[in-house]
């Protein structure tokens, strides 16, 4: 049995790495670290934005590593054991993570920053330029 793709279409030409992107996408289901996305409207000249925040409790900026591969923007972290101890009870976990974000084209990182506990990261998407070609037929006799 084949499944039918929203990029199945004959009009639609050039997505098959959209459509493997959404397959990718669609397969991770890890919710940790738990995160937030909120839009932030433009003001006195400054483009509209997104906010992407992460709760990253535990975590220091050494150990997290903010980064942009390709059209993908991805925050890692990693904290280090610090030497031997003895719990009586571990309730908080320690674990490593990679939370992977795709990017629209024309998508920029403004910058990140820590505070309290929370990760955020700013991106833009500045506005294309419209553009117009115009392609020449050509007539062969």
């Amino acid at each position: 049995m084949s499944r039918i793709t929203p990029f199945a279409s004959p009009l639609l030409l050039g997505f098959d790495a959209m459509e493997k992107t959404l397959e990718r996408i669609s397969k991770a289901s890890d919710g940790y670290p738990p995160y937030n996305i909120e839009r932030i409207a433009a003001d006195s000249g400054a483009p509209e934005r997104l906010r992407i925040t992460l709760a990253v409790a535990g975590f220091s900026e050494e150990e997290l590593d903010v980064s942009t591969e390709e059209n993908q923007l991805v925050i890692r972290g990693r904290q280090v054991e610090q030497g031997e101890r003895d719990y009586l009870y571990r309730g908080i976990a320690s674990r490593q993570f990679q939370r992977t974000f795709v990017l629209a084209d024309g998508m920029q990182v403004l910058g990140a920053g820590l505070k309290n506990g929370l990760l955020s990261v700013d991106l833009i998407r500045p506005e294309p330029a419209r553009m117009v070609k115009k392609i020449n037929i050509s007539v062969s006799q």
